[in-house]
């Protein structure tokens, strides 16, 4: 962001009680384009804006065992909601959470942490849900306002501004539920851009479905009843079993990930991750080259952390920005198809790269990519062995069973070369190729419209 100038006078500073320089920047944005376009308050076009509230951390369940989805505000990203780092809650856990529920067309907006600004509009055809303490919900009642296009503008460049200059300063930075209602919306009456947020909302939706469905495929064909499988909650090794063990921990024997595994190679061939990839490890780029999403230059570079893979893709505003220079110095080799995983912290999200991202990815992140012997030999695709990573039999219990701690942070280290891939057969490969090819095709037609979208928006508040 180049260096702006702005006059406030001192009777403004004294009636907003506010120091900020962005406060009066965007303040005085804010009255120019008043000039232009009609503005409403979100505290009078919506029902009462509300934080949520949290169950105990106990109570979570996964989407096996829960029924309602619920938010937490590290879910809550731009535009879109983080349904693959979601819990679940089952149904007499939900009846507690009355105050906080949510539905489609719900608009969350994260008011303390690091995420703190970013707005999702919950998909429309979403089972009912909740969310937590960290967020705010806004349910606009009044017809004249499109929560699509309420969200793009509090997203937009305008809007992030906005929200950082209502922030409260004192000790931790929060949106206060007051704050928040006065922040205000424009009166955008213009159709296409609707049409384009709710085509973006529905493409991430069928994309979701569509990898779900190629997930069911794979267990259909290995066919494997991972419910007869014990979970033992004792259990001791031989003394020549574990002197030959690569970790000395109870994870890397637990009869639950052993069998898990001896079971699956019982119906079909496995290979090991570091016999047909090329995994190669990100980069750290120091925070002191880190620039926010406000401070950043036009041609900087999404630097992609362990928190920004959402939705087996990889966040398109990702909290963090890394300079052209540095882009060009690093050389990272990222391309289209390029399957990334979690290595350490939060141990196994996986994502895809689309067409549309220019992305340097972060030290905990490893860039996975098929050997051409592999494609050869097992008729592999880099989709069959994205889907493979997300089946948590495969990935997650192989994970959970190499993870260490590294002086605080969990890590597989080079573990993940260690990883089994199940052999399936070519007719299946290419079924489970073409839904993943499906559902990346939105994923990367859903991109390319945000970004108009958000352009078109910035392009009315010209800063």
């Amino acid at each position: 962001m180049a260096n702006k100038i702005t006059t406030a006078y001192a009777s403004e500073i004294e009636t907003s009680a506010r120091l900020e320089p962005k406060y009066f920047l965007f303040q005085t944005v804010l009255g120019k384009t008043k000039d232009k376009y009609k503005f409403v308050s979100l505290g009078d076009i919506s029902e009462n804006i509300i934080r949520g509230q949290s169950p105990s951390p106990e109570t979570y369940k996964d989407k096996y065992t829960g029924k309602y989805v619920f938010v937490r505000t590290a879910d809550v990203k731009k535009y879109q909601i983080n349904f693959q780092t979601t819990v679940y809650l089952d149904e007499e856990t939900f009846k507690t959470q009355k105050r906080n529920r949510i539905k489609g067309e719900d608009i969350l907006i994260s008011v303390v942490g690091n995420y703190l600004g970013s707005a999702s509009i919950i998909p429309k055809d979403i089972v009912i849900g909740a969310f937590n303490d960290n967020s705010a919900r806004i349910r606009i009642n009044d017809k004249s306002v499109s929560p699509y296009i309420a969200t793009y503008f509090l997203n937009s460049f305008f809007g992030q501004g906005l929200i950082h200059s209502l922030l409260t300063r004192t000790g931790q930075k929060i949106l206060s539920a007051g704050n928040a209602k006065k922040l205000e919306i424009p009166l955008i009456d213009n159709i296409e851009i609707e049409e384009k947020a709710k085509k973006i909302s529905d493409n991430e939706i069928k994309s979701l479905s569509l990898l779900e469905e190629a997930q069911n495929f794979f267990y259909q064909k290995l066919n494997v009843d991972f419910s007869k499988i014990e979970k033992e909650n004792f259990y001791s090794v031989n003394l020549s079993d574990f002197s030959e063990a690569d970790l000395w921990t109870p994870a890397y024997s637990f009869p639950f990930y052993v069998n898990i595994l001896k079971t699956i190679q019982q119906k079909c061939q496995t290979v090991s991750l570091g016999e047909i990839t090329i995994v190669k490890k990100g980069d750290e780029t120091g925070s002191d080259n880190y620039n926010k999403y406000l401070d950043k230059k036009n041609n900087d570079v999404p630097f992609i952390r362990t928190s920004d893979l959402v939705n087996y893709e990889v966040d398109q505003f990702p909290d963090f920005y890394i300079s052209e220079e540095i882009y060009q110095e690093l050389k990272q080799d990222i391309k289209v198809g390029d399957v990334l995983f979690s290595n350490d912290g939060k141990i196994g999200l996986v994502a895809m790269l689309t067409l549309q991202d220019k992305v340097i990815i972060q030290s905990h992140i490893r860039r996975i990519r098929l050997k051409k012997e592999a494609i050869e030999k097992y008729r592999f695709t880099q989709e069959y062995l994205f889907l493979v990573l997300t089946i948590k039999e495969i990935s997650k219990y192989q994970a959970e069973k190499h993870t260490l701690i590294q002086s605080t942070i969990p890590t597989i280290s080079n573990h993940l070369l260690d990883f089994e891939i199940p052999i399936l057969d070519k007719d299946s490969i290419n079924e489970i190729t073409k839904l993943v090819k499906e559902a990346f095709k939105l994923k990367d037609e859903k991109k390319k419209l945000i970004k108009e979208v958000r352009e078109e928006i910035d392009n009315y508040f010209k800063i």
